[in-house]
């Protein structure tokens, strides 16, 4: 089985897996499954633009979508709060109707300009986090840079540890396959040292990773005309936006509390929040959890899926959260994830 055909078969395994559990959620079957609530992560909010290649279309929906999933929530029950509520509401008991919280991660400047004005029509409080060093333009987003390189060229050399290689990236499938070996050489090797190559090979094909940066991340100025919206709290996201797992205790402390004391400049006091880079199992450990509760954040969130329990006041700096990927933007799907009912499955056939 090629590459392309199992992604095509995950992709179609997942859609209806959702689409078993809105039904299932339909019908009332269920309902504890869901939880007290959720947290959705969101990345880009912008019109959608066609491209042969896009690996990064799961991290962006267009405002319209977002728009329809807030309906959609409100529709189904749900009662927006904003993420620093969280602690305290898990503390509490009583209440039958589930909670949805939003956030976005990286400070894209498409949050500022398409998704705010979607959060303030429907009254929807969110949390940006931010990265220090994407804000402050010291430090390079390596999966937009690869991107523009691989969209561009044909032919790519790259050493990934055995030596100077060409890689023939002239179709969409080799292009895939080639985004997938940077990655996983990246999450492997020496992050800092892979984008600095990465950032450096892009040079050489005229692609400027600091102008990227420059283009999608939101200055400081700009953070502060975000947050003076009464919705909006910005929370923390380390300085390089590493993979901290990787990191040694010290370099995740001063992460974690550079990014606190950025965020605080910005907005005039300490943010409460904080969300781990990449966030996955591999990207973030009970380890740093410990750590990120020592710094002093209330609230700390990865990227795992799940819904909210009354368990996770236990593990209240490693929350799970539920992606509204690009890749399945249909309300129906973003019912069926927050039921809660897909993680069920997963329970089950652990």
């Amino acid at each position: 089985m090629t590459a392309s055909v199992k992604t095509l078969a995950k992709r179609i395994a997942i859609a209806g897996s959702l689409e078993t559990a809105n039904l299932l959620r339909a019908a009332g079957v269920m309902r504890g499954a869901r939880g007290l609530g959720a947290i959705f992560t969101l990345h880009h909010v912008r019109p959608h633009e066609e491209t042969a290649f896009a690996p990064n279309a799961h991290l962006e929906i267009t405002p319209e979508f977002l728009d329809l999933v807030l309906v959609r929530l409100k529709r189904d029950g749900y009662r927006f709060v904003a993420l620093d509520e969280i602690p305290a509401l898990l503390s509490q008991s009583g209440s039958s109707q589930p909670f949805a919280a939003f956030t976005l991660d990286d400070g894209y400047r498409n949050n500022l300009v398409y998704a705010l004005p979607i959060f303030e029509k429907h009254k929807v409080p969110f949390t940006v986090f931010v990265a220090r060093g994407l804000s402050e333009r010291t430090h390079t987003i390596w999966w937009e840079t690869l991107a523009a390189v691989l969209r561009k060229e044909e032919k790519l050399g790259f050493d990934f540890g055995h030596g100077h290689e060409m890689l023939d990236v002239a179709v969409p499938l080799a292009k895939e396959r080639a985004f997938a070996r940077f990655a996983n050489h990246l999450h492997r090797h020496d992050e800092t040292a892979a984008v600095t190559a990465i950032d450096a090979m892009a040079r050489t094909h005229e692609i400027d990773p600091d102008e990227i940066v420059d283009d999608l991340v939101m200055t400081p100025a700009e953070l502060n005309l975000l947050e003076a919206s009464p919705l909006v709290s910005l929370g923390a996201h380390t300085i390089s936006h590493r993979a901290i797992s990787r990191l040694s205790d010290r370099e995740v402390r001063d992460e974690m509390e550079a990014s606190r004391d950025y965020v605080a400049a910005i907005t005039g006091a300490r943010p409460g929040s904080f969300a781990y880079p990449y966030g996955t199992r591999e990207a973030v450990t009970q380890r740093q959890a410990a750590i990120a509760r020592e710094v002093g954040f209330d609230i700390a969130v990865t990227t795992q899926p799940g819904v909210v329990t009354q368990r996770s006041i236990g593990s209240i700096t490693y929350l799970p959260r539920l992606s509204i990927n690009g890749l399945y933007q249909k309300v129906r799907y973003v019912s069926g994830l927050a039921s809660g009912i897909p993680f069920q499955f997963e329970s089950n056939r652990a």
